[in-house]
């Protein structure tokens, strides 16, 4: 394993570690500013079009898709320190890139599975940044964590699906540019465990399409995501062509797309674990308590050490799998997206709580972007999975190798 930066990454690293200082970091307070004035926590402020526009002159758009046809073709390798430095600022970094959830997965996703029709109406505009879209799968009747759960029904009649069924968690739909629902549900609920359950496209002004409201997430709007709604869908009928691959494909193609979706997400928390690092640092060195800086107290330094190996360890095992998915295929990687799905919100949760007790209280108030970073990184331990279901499918993959 090789986990040198070659000539093209360190060449985009340099891009964007210039985009984030001259243009992200200094967008922050505006941007958060422009939320508060528009009275909409999910209102897409101006400003995020500006960066938008910025981060495509410089050639910093959909670095995420390994496909050359749609997007950079990038390696998860060359990605991955490029994912991370967005993590610095994951509330406007992502979205500016065209690199933010759920619209990765959904285009990862159509690029792989839709049908050329469906991409040309869907993944274009998707791909342009012109749209956006939401991924439903979520349910709040059932326990989610198994998506065989779902009850959702899509029900053939003639040329069309019929859905019915409640979602929560759809995480993009609460951003007025959404478009495109993908709707995880059953088709056959007789069939097998895992082949009862098909993707549909369902635009979102189809009649019968119901968004009841906004998911706050530990009370933040999180509409870098695009929010997350609660929707109902009530005898939704969209055209047989809406469905994507085929009948009783859904719960496989949920797996293709969350594999991704997971190592995206520990990228980021690399770079928000960092930045946090950063802002402790800079606080123990500028804070004075009890006749000393915070810097010279034996808790903060021990917080300081652990807070570095913590980051890297989770670095290289985010590092490993991207390579193994790139050279063996994400099935090939399939345990080391588990373990780094496991560990690397629970470090970054450690680390950024750590820089919050350095801020006091500081730290849990809207003058540093800690408290939102704790949010996200806390979340992040449910969201793709709970902790203990990664860990519960794990041990089991452990075991069958002594058994």
């Amino acid at each position: 394993m090789d986990f040198a930066y070659d000539d093209r990454t360190v060449e985009l690293r340099q891009r964007l570690e210039a985009f984030l200082t001259e243009c992200i970091h200094p967008a922050e307070p505006v941007h958060h500013e422009q939320v508060l004035a528009a009275g909409d926590p999910w209102a897409r402020p101006p400003v995020m079009a500006e960066l938008k526009a910025q981060a495509r002159e410089r050639g910093l758009w959909n670095l995420f898709l390994p496909d050359a046809r749609y997007g950079a073709g990038l390696t998860n390798l060359q990605y991955a320190p490029l994912a991370e430095l967005t993590g610095r600022s994951p509330h406007l970094a992502p979205e500016a890139l065209n690199c933010a959830a759920p619209d990765t997965g959904n285009m990862e996703l159509l690029a792989e599975f839709g049908s050329e029709a469906q991409r040309e109406r869907w993944l274009a505009p998707l791909l342009e940044g012109e749209i956006r879209s939401a991924f439903c799968m979520t349910e709040p009747e059932v326990a989610s964590s198994d998506a065989t759960n779902i009850a959702t029904r899509i029900t053939r009649d003639g040329d069309h699906y019929v859905v019915n069924g409640r979602k929560w968690w759809s995480s993009g739909a609460m951003d007025p540019r959404c478009e495109i629902f993908i709707v995880m549900g059953k088709t056959d609920p007789d069939a097998d465990r895992h082949r009862q359950q098909s993707m549909i496209l369902v635009p979102r002004d189809t009649p019968g399409v119901t968004v009841r409201r906004g998911m706050t997430v530990f009370g933040y709007s999180d509409a870098s995501h695009g929010g997350h709604a609660e929707i109902d869908f009530t005898d939704v009928r969209v055209p047989v062509e809406n469905l994507v691959g085929a009948e009783g494909t859904g719960f496989a193609i949920a797996q293709a797309r969350l594999g991704p979706g997971r190592i995206h997400h520990c990228m980021r928390l690399i770079g928000m674990a960092e930045r946090a690092l950063e802002l402790l640092c800079r606080r123990a060195l500028d804070r004075v308590a009890f006749g000393r800086p915070l810097a010279e107290q034996g808790v903060v330094r021990e917080w300081i050490a652990e807070s570095r190996v913590r980051i890297e360890q989770a670095r290289l095992l985010v590092l490993k799998t991207a390579w193994l998915m790139d050279t063996v295929g994400n099935k090939g990687a399939h345990t080391e997206i588990q373990a780094i799905k496991i560990i690397t919100p629970s470090m970054a949760e450690w680390v950024i709580d750590k820089a919050i007790q350095g801020y006091g209280g500081a730290g849990v108030s809207q003058d540093s972007p800690l408290a939102q970073l704790w949010a996200s990184a806390r979340t992040l331990r449910l969201a793709d999975g709970p902790d203990e279901v990664h860990r519960a499918s794990l041990a089991r993959r452990e075991l069958r190798r002594w058994s």
